[in-house]
């Protein structure tokens, strides 16, 4: 999973790139090539999110205990 610093830049480079987007000012090749850019951070920063909620998951009270199971990252 990507450190919490990589994942900040990501979304910071995401919000760029929405800004850029929306202003128009991109030619037809430079808008693809930023919404390209775009998707794939944004599939990034939602699998370190989907990361995160399944150690949440993991973490949440069973049965009026505490339990804390192996979680198992995914490669990238």
């Amino acid at each position: 999973m990507k450190e919490k610093q990589a994942f900040e830049e990501d979304i910071k480079k995401l919000e760029k790139i929405v800004d850029e987007l929306s202003n128009g000012k991109l030619t037809l090749a430079e808008s693809l090539k930023k919404y390209e850019e775009g998707i794939k951070l944004a599939q990034d920063c939602s699998e370190v999110l989907n990361d995160a909620q399944r150690k949440v998951e993991i973490l949440m009270k069973k049965e009026g205990k505490f339990s804390l199971e192996k979680f198992e990252e995914k490669e990238s």
